[in-house]
């Protein structure tokens, strides 16, 4: 927020007065779902939110939410440098401006109870962020029957025992506090995560096109800024889980192999049931080969 605002401050400088920007931060809007049924009705012109959201506007945006399809973070920044751009492109045909992506790392599961092998979260009560095809598919080839709660039960849900275990980054689950309820963290790098701030188009282009140049620019500068923030904090988020006390769990050779099986399997889902497309999903695959050479 003290990015957004000192972003704000400058386009309103630079616009000379004409873009105002007002945010609502702290959630007071609701979850994403309620921010989308806000803008459609006009009540705002757009919001911060995960990336997951914006699926139905732009499937292909889910392309790094493919099971673990990564082995580090500069894996990920090698094929961001191609891939970034489609996902910008794609929500902005799909009526949303965007001005980059905010990394959020990686999801970890994160458990009462420790889970090294798939095998582990059978009997788990597991938490489901939403509904979405992509969600669905890869917790059904994960033979996870979820439970869906908006962000804001979570903790609540962990407390009472509604749910015992949740997949998130570690900077999310120090930020909303998840991190007082688990005991462990499964080092198996599930997806990868990220952020967008999406104004709605038809909103964006009643800007003077001059005016629309500035948002884009420093807005743009911005969120470089901030996704080169967010790999820092959360490693240093993960080291800080650790120090609490809460254990780390690395799969040996075996369960790690079990865990790559049942991914391929849910990204195979994901594809038949729309969530990614079959040449986006190639395009992540030909791009990891390439890099790998």
């Amino acid at each position: 927020m003290q990015k957004f605002r000192q972003v704000a401050s400058e386009v309103k400088t630079q616009s000379d007065g004409r873009v105002k920007i007002k945010f609502y931060p702290g959630g007071v809007m609701g979850d994403d779902e309620a921010v989308l049924k806000k803008i459609k009705i006009r009540q705002l012109h757009g919001g911060a939110m995960t990336g997951g959201s914006l699926s139905r506007f732009y499937a292909d945006s889910q392309v790094y939410s493919l099971p673990l399809k990564f082995d580090s973070l500069s894996q990920v920044r090698k094929v961001r440098n191609e891939i970034d751009a489609d996902i910008s492109q794609g929500y902005e045909d799909g009526g949303f401006v965007t001005f980059g992506l905010a990394g959020g790392g990686f999801a970890y599961i994160m458990s009462k109870q420790p889970i090294a092998h798939p095998d582990d979260l059978k009997g788990r009560k597991t938490w489901a962020p939403s509904a979405d095809a992509a969600t669905v598919a890869a917790f059904d080839a994960f033979s996870i029957s979820p439970i869906p709660l908006g962000i804001g039960d979570v903790l609540a849900g962990l407390q009472t025992g509604l749910i015992d275990t949740v997949a998130t980054s570690p900077v999310a689950a120090i930020t909303l506090q998840w991190h007082t309820q688990i005991k462990h963290v499964t080092q198996v790098p599930l997806i990868y995560v990220y952020a967008v701030l999406a104004v709605q188009k038809k909103a964006f282009d009643k800007l003077k096109p001059e005016d629309q140049q500035v948002v884009r620019s420093l807005f743009g500068k911005a969120f470089k800024e901030l996704d080169a923030e967010s790999e820092k904090d959360n490693q240093k988020a993960l080291d800080a889980l650790a120090a609490q006390g809460i254990n780390l769990i690395t799969p040996d050779a075996q369960q790690l192999a079990a865990w790559k099986n049942l991914a391929r399997k849910a990204e195979q889902a994901m594809i038949n049931q729309g969530a990614v497309s079959q040449s986006m999903a190639d395009k992540l695959e030909r791009l990891l080969a390439d890099k790998a050479e």
